[in-house]
């Protein structure tokens, strides 16, 4: 993530299941698509109690520099490791230390020998504990190495340019107009590419916000430089001219914070050759030593790139453009440059609407061909290798994110810079169609949350991200213990920031609540494990024109009302349609990924829906509806036309492919979006899950050769302002068996069990019901009989119970908070009666006995000072709210003792109903530890853990350091709010009675 954002488009506690609907022949139904898969044959009840290191997730683990301990090293790599992460990526990364200490970079900087000798270390250490490490291309982003300056080939460049206004008949003579803005830093050379005159039309000015200009006067005066001097007369024909002189320079863009390497690191051009081969070359030279390369072999990690921010106040370029345009485009890009040229990203001149899109327009589609030819496929193949896989953040300057997210091995979004998951969607609809199997995200960064980050919040957005097609948490981050001028709790690579209280979270042990952090490691591990089996299935494909991702813009209808109802969608662009697994069969597109059961068309969404589609793309349309695939048209298309600049003829032969493609059997027009829920009925197309409209369900289904799986969430943030609400929901799912068994996975126990409760249809689906807290999770499998042991012989239908449980020897029993009779159906059709005899109130428990650890700063940044607190509570508060702890941060232990007598006997359990707690818990009955509590359903039970007479409960609360930092330093945190820490309550004892069902 990088905190500078570029604009993307200037230029331009119950269970559900889902299964597919059939997939055509008996190759297609395994389902085993592209992709490889983390679940083999038989063995996912195995591989999901005990995650492989391999799904656990990740931390982005921050550096200063080089200067770097390898004890503590060893240390922080057995941290992660006890915690249950899988893997580390180390970034060097210093925004923390501007202005307040400093790092010899000669001594300690990125690739000096220190860094490999630190590298070295992780690497041998994280090999021993069975941790993949991932290293960044360069010191901070974008890439770059201190190995060229903003003068040679491999630099960024720019193409600045001047402009003088001429009147009619008058001489410019003088220097060529030097470039509007000052040349970046370490820039010493600039070269002269290219002299225009062109006419201002006679309704503009030159002295408008953006000229307009004449094209047909466009004229190359380049040879009227002799010397460095330009004498040029322009016509005589009323108008005014302008001079426009175009500058070929580097930028001088360095890597991000203060200075990493000496000299320093400049960042290369991501569009040649030569600046990817920079990047490989000062590898190869100076940091893979042959001790190096055979521990990358060893961890198998990945080399990491963040996304394409590459900052200028002119206009991108990169060496040879022109004529690479030229070469892929089929005209030249010189006559149109003053509609290409920007100044801080916005447009300087224009011919006209069609003219300046489509040339802009053709502009990043030849960005999207450097990149990917020039940066993207060389180091994904020297990083193979090396063993290594390549991880990026493809997206940035506008270009096809989608289609690079198909070519690399790893992609990456993130939590921060995304603004919905639609963005996420975009990724996930390059890298299912490339057959790629990760979709990783830079997780847990909030702006400002520095030590104020929760778990529980942490969550709620990660799992909503899931659902859009993430299968992969590197969190934002674990920090390196110490560095010059750090305070207390340690070094952050984002706090302070700016004065304030900074970026993302540092986690790790100087969180309170990393003694809790390994259940959480657990769940999220086991989810990744699901979520990395077979192949990501959707209902929809939503072709795009342009396929770059962070823009925020949805789908039509399905993101606004087809969510909400069960449908699911990814993005394609038009270079996706190239891909082999674009093809059709019975009625499917990509049959062995994706399996899209039809394919919407709209206008250009980043172009105000434009009606624009290129012709290949047209004819592959008409190739797939006659292959049986149903595609929606949304608009008007008489208009159509192509998105690049036209070569004679083309626009005609889209409007006529058009005609030829909206004749079709398979293929719907509808007037605008709200539509197009009449092209689905027409068509009709059916989704895998049903249910009645929610805000807050969503969900996604992975499928393999022996099961369909399904994960759920509460979607509690996407909905700005929400802190979500709990859901229960009806769910109909297509099966693509009659006789499949669903499974409940729970993900954070590790626990596999048959599902006691749900129907079949008429149609062979299933139905079952789906509960869930805000952000609380859900897995369902539907497996193959026999596939994860022999199948439960019986299953309720329906029941009047609160729940249906699976007990002892696979024994039916229903479970309620209320005495009464209830009537079961079981799958035969027969209703037995269960009787639920009277029970004890339920008993709030409000006195509690607290032992606080009062986290304080100790004797050096990363030491911290644990005295005890002990209190006695005659009713729960916030701890700012109890005086003694008003700004105390730590672990709170919570004890009572409950005395349940006779009305407690006899076949009861009970529930510990929590109320609210902040932030992560765990819960020990009687000396017992439970097993890992869901954090997101503060609910837990304590069936089998109570006894007759006393029972002593003790609930461990841990908190984030923000309460404490307010006061241990003011300057930074002072103006954060205190966060109302501890067990909040109300805390209550409920009993449940249980019956076994007599059949």
């Amino acid at each position: 993530m990088g905190l500078r954002r570029r604009a993307l488009l200037k230029m331009g506690a119950a269970a559900g299941a889902a299964m597919a609907l059939p997939l055509g022949t008996a190759a297609e139904a395994a389902a085993g698509g592209t992709a490889s898969s983390t679940g083999v044959q038989g063995g996912v009840p195995r591989a999901f109690a005990a995650p492989g290191s391999a799904v656990r997730p990740k931390f982005r683990w921050w550096w200063p520099d080089a200067l770097v301990d390898p004890d503590e090293i060893e240390r922080e790599i057995d941290q992660i490791a006890a915690a249950g992460f899988g893997g580390v990526e180390i970034a060097a990364v210093t925004h923390s230390m501007s202005g307040i200490g400093t790092i010899d970079p000669v001594r300690h900087g990125w690739g000096t020998p220190a860094w490999i000798a630190a590298v070295e270390t992780a690497l041998r250490r994280a090999a021993k504990r069975d941790v993949s490490v991932d290293l960044t291309l360069g010191p901070a982003w974008p890439a770059a190495v201190p190995s060229i300056t903003p003068d040679s080939p491999a630099a960024t460049k720019e193409l600045a340019h001047g402009s003088a206004a001429v009147a009619s008949g008058q001489t410019f003579s003088g220097p060529p107009p030097a470039g509007g803005t000052e040349p970046g830093p370490g820039v010493t050379r600039q070269e002269l590419m290219l002299v225009q005159a062109v006419r201002v039309a006679d309704s503009s000015s030159p002295d408008a916000e953006i000229p307009q200009l004449d094209l047909a006067t466009v004229t190359d005066i380049s040879d009227k430089v002799s010397d460095g001097e330009l004498r040029w007369t322009a016509p005589g024909d009323g108008g005014t001219w302008l001079v426009i002189a175009y500058w070929e320079r580097g930028s001088g863009q360095e890597p991000e914070g203060p200075a990493h390497t000496s000299p320093q690191s400049f960042v290369v051009d991501h569009f040649s050759a030569a600046g990817t081969r920079a990047v490989t070359d000062f590898w190869d030279r100076h940091i893979l030593n042959p001790r190096i390369r055979a521990l990358l072999r060893e961890t198998g990690g990945a080399l990491f790139e963040d996304s394409i921010e590459l900052e200028t106040d002119e206009t991108l370029w990169s060496p040879g453009f022109a004529a690479e345009f030229e070469k892929r485009r089929g005209y030249s890009l010189l006559p149109y440059l003053p509609t290409v040229v920007e100044r801080d990203e916005d447009p300087v001149f224009a011919f006209g609407p069609e003219i300046d899109k489509a040339v802009r327009r053709d502009f990043i589609e030849t960005l999207t061909d450097l990149y990917v030819e020039n940066h993207l496929r060389p180091l994904q193949k020297w990083a193979h290798g090396l063993g290594l896989q390549l991880r990026v953040q493809p997206y940035g300057p506008g270009t096809d994110s989608v289609f690079s997210a198909a070519v690399l091995d790893i992609s990456e979004g993130e939590s921060l810079g995304f603004k919905n998951p639609d963005d996420f969607r975009c990724l996930a609809g390059g890298r299912d169609m490339g057959g790629k199997l990760i979709l990783s995200n830079e997780a847990a960064a909030t702006a400002g949350g520095a030590y104020a980050t929760t778990w529980d919040a942490s969550l709620k957005k990660l799992v909503t991200q899931y659902a859009a097609g993430v299968n992969q948490a590197v969190f934002h981050g674990f920090a390196y213990a110490e560095a010059p001028g750090a305070a207390w709790p340690g070094f952050a690579a984002f706090s302070p920031y700016r004065g304030g209280a900074g970026y993302g979270e540092a986690w790790g042990p100087r969180q309170p609540t990393w003694s809790h952090v390994r259940d959480i490691a657990g769940y999220l591990s086991r989810t990744q494990q699901i979520l990395q089996t077979g192949v990501n299935k959707a209902d929809i494909g939503i072709l795009r024109q342009q396929g770059p991702a962070g823009t925020g813009l949805g789908a039509p209808w399905f993101t606004a009302e087809g969510v909400p109802v069960g449908w699911t969608h990814l993005f394609l662009s038009p270079r996706i349609l190239d891909l082999p697994s674009a093809r059709v069969r019975d009625g499917r597109l990509a049959p062995e990924g994706p399996g899209f059961k039809a394919l919407v068309v709209e206008g250009d969404v980043l172009s105000g829906k434009e009606r624009t589609l290129r012709i290949e793309v047209a004819e592959k349309l008409i190739g797939y509806a006659k292959a049986g695939l149903p595609v929606i048209i949304i608009g008007d298309w008489s208009d159509g036309h192509v998105p690049g600049l036209p070569a004679d003829g083309d626009n005609e032969r889209l409007r006529k492919l058009l005609t030829e493609l909206q004749a079709l059997e398979k293929v719907r027009t509808v007037a605008d979006r709200p539509y197009v829920p009449e092209a689905i009925a027409a068509l009709g197309i059916r989704r895998d899950v049903e249910y009645a409209q929610s805000s807050m369900l969503v969900h996604a289904h992975r499928a393999d050769q022996d099961a369909d799986y399904y994960f759920f969430a509460n979607d509690a943030v996407t909905k700005k302002g929400s802190t979500g609400t709990p859901i229960s929901h009806d769910v109909t799912l297509a099966a693509r068996r009659p006789d499949a068994v669903p499974y409940a996975l729970d993900a954070w126990t590790g626990k596999i069990a048959p599902l006691p409760l749900y129907t079949r249809t008429e149609d062979g689906r299933i139905r079952l019901r789906v509960s869930l807290e805000p952000g609380a999770t859900t897995i369902v499998a539907l497996v193959r009989p026999g596939r994860w042991g022999s199948a439960p012989r019986s299953y309720a239908k329906a029941s009047e119970a609160a729940e249906v449980r699976r007990g002892e020897g696979d024994r039916l029993e229903v479970r309620d908070v209320r005495a009464g009779t209830y009537r079961t159906t079981l799958q035969d059709g027969r209703t037995v009666a269960t009787s639920i005899g009277a029970m004890p109130d339920a008993i709030p428990l409000a006195d509690w006995q607290l032992t606080v650890e009062d986290w304080q700063p100790g004797d050096r940044p990363s030491a911290t000072l644990k005295p005890r607190r002990e209190l006695t509570l005659n009713g729960l508060k916030p701890w700012p709210e109890i005086p003694e702890l008003q700004d105390t941060s730590g672990i709170g232990r919570y004890r009572t003792t409950v005395r349940l007598d006779a009305p407690w006997t006899g076949g009861h359990g009970a529930y510990l109903d929590l109320g609210e707690v902040f932030d992560t818990y765990r819960v020990t009955v009687n000396g017992h530890h439970l097993p890992p509590a869901d954090q997101l359903t503060p609910r837990v039970d304590l069936g089998g853990y109570l006894r007759r007479g006393a029972n002593t409960i003790e609930v461990e609360v841990a908190t984030t350091l923000l309460n404490r930092l307010r006061v241990a330093n003011a300057p930074v945190f002072g103006g954060g709010k205190r966060q109302n820490y501890g067990l909040v309550g109300p805390v209550r004892l409920v009993p449940y009675g249980r019956a076994a069902l007599d059949r």
